[in-house]
């Protein structure tokens, strides 16, 4: 008998035995970066922060990387915010079509979500892709995602290709965790029903286990010119931000970090064009660099941001050293809007949340109040919101993307499923639309699945899977 997902494949595999696979050309590769740093003075987005930035701890980047095999152009954007707003995804790939002839299709942008960060998700129509209502930051970052992808254009040159992965497991756990019979709190809506705690204490009497994997492989593109100089390298590794930082401060977290410290290993400090590290987030919705089962050390600001980056830059920069890169690659790309289903609150989880919201006019508000208004604000959220996907063909390498901080199962998921081997999922692209547990993980409860931070319906993660599934058996074969 075949496991459901084995017969997936299996059926996936089939509809590829008569299919010729698609031509490797000689490939040209450039890349650069775009400055994005905010201007000081507003809030960092992420912790829901009120203090008002005053330092630039390390600055925001754009890192952009493009590709061509003389038959596609490809374009891939790692972004140092939050999140990415449907809008401003649809604005800036729109302006590399125009700028740069590459088709919006083909651009991939992604968020890290570094909570230090300001502006990516916030203001205009979160669940819609019209550029109308993005603010001026949105903008800013639009026009420099443009201007990187073009410079990066600009520096096409004939390139060589590897991917690799290694592995740093004690970086990466799965922060819901399954705690002893009374021990969870009841959630901000008043049930006491979840079954899981995101973040317990550290070390608590009542922990039990994590109610989910990790993924402890970081994968990666290496990219070098014709004469083995380094021009870029595209990783992506399953783990939240990592923070330690102080309120007042900008940074772009481990990614940033990472990026820092790969590059001062690669010894190009002259080079030019420089070259260029990129650290995409994976599938990160439910892990962090936690170990709950352990007392919560206090660090000193920045220096578990280092200590995490440092590792993973070593490990990344010794495995480069030992791969076989190939001057030719066959690139693809397919791009699909999915429709989702939006949650909607019934009429008693709305009255509830208007009591809240007249009890807050006379009482300090705590979580329950913020969570009447977010719930009282999914009441006028569209019936459905496009859901921008993307499978890109790198070589023998398949990169899928959802709009999501996506749960670490679906990654794994994706990478065991994928009939284009290897294959890994990218998070937070194109768009920003809340969690995206499991239909499993659903049932559990919990910080992720409640109104407000999930929008959308339980098994959405299982019918987007599916839809990549479905696209990489197309850049498999080709056209």
């Amino acid at each position: 008998m075949h496991r459901p997902d084995q017969l997936l494949v299996l059926c996936l595999l089939a509809g590829l035995a008569c299919q010729a696979p698609l031509h490797a050309g000689p490939l040209r590769a450039g890349a650069a970066t775009s400055n994005i740093t905010p201007e000081l003075g507003k809030p960092v987005e992420g912790y829901g922060s009120t203090v008002p930035t005053s330092q630039v701890h390390d600055e925001l980047h754009a890192r952009c990387l493009v590709l061509d095999d003389g038959d596609t152009i490809l374009a891939l954007v790692v972004c140092d915010l939050l999140g990415i707003q449907l809008g401003l995804g649809t604005k800036a790939r729109r302006l590399v079509e125009e700028r740069c002839g590459i088709p919006a299709e083909n651009v991939l942008i992604c968020a890290t979500h570094a909570h230090s960060t300001i502006g990516g998700t916030s203001g205009g129509k979160r669940f819609s892709t019209e550029e109308e209502g993005l603010n001026p930051y949105q903008s800013f970052v639009a026009d420099r995602i443009a201007d990187g992808v073009l410079r990066a254009k600009n520096q096409l040159r004939p390139a060589e290709l590897a991917f690799g992965t290694v592995e740093a497991p004690e970086h990466v756990f799965n922060r819901r965790i399954f705690m002893k019979p009374g021990a969870v709190p009841a959630n901000p809506f008043g049930s006491p029903d979840d079954q899981v705690q995101m973040n317990p204490p550290g070390a608590s009497p009542n922990y039990v286990k994590p109610a989910g994997p990790t993924d402890p492989v970081l994968s990666f593109l290496s990219i070098r010119d014709s004469g083995g100089t380094p021009l870029a390298l595209f990783a992506s590794y399953s783990l939240h931000y990592v923070g330690g930082v102080p309120p007042e401060d900008v940074s772009a977290d481990y990614f940033g970090e990472f990026c820092e410290q790969l590059g001062r290993k690669m010894a190009v400090a002259d080079q030019y064009p420089p070259f260029v590290p990129m650290l995409a987030n994976g599938t990160s919705g439910d892990v962090v660099s936690i170990d709950f089962q352990k007392p919560r050390p206090k660090n000193p600001p920045y220096e578990r941001i280092r200590q995490i980056a440092a590792d993973l830059a070593e490990r990344a920069f010794q495995a480069q050293r030992d791969l076989k890169h190939e001057p030719e690659a066959a690139l693809a790309v397919r791009y699909r809007e999915a429709v989702v289903k939006m949650r909607r609150p019934d009429p008693l989880l709305l009255a509830w949340a208007d009591r809240k919201l007249e009890e807050a006019k006379t009482v300090k508000p705590d979580s329950s109040h913020d969570y009447a208004r977010r719930t009282r604000l999914a009441a006028s959220y569209p019936e459905t919101a496009p859901a921008p996907l993307q499978v890109f063909r790198i070589g023998n390498v398949c990169i899928g993307t959802m709009p999501f901080e996506v749960f670490c199962e679906t990654g794994l998921a994706f990478k065991r499923l994928s009939p284009q081997q290897p294959a890994f999922l990218v998070s937070l692209t194109n768009g920003y639309l809340g969690y995206l547990p499991t239909p499993p993980q659903h049932e559990l409860g919990g910080y992720e699945t409640w109104l407000g931070t999930n929008h959308v319906e339980r098994d959405t993660s299982e019918r987007l899977l599916r839809n990549l599934l479905e696209m990489v058996e197309e850049v498999e074969v080709g056209e």
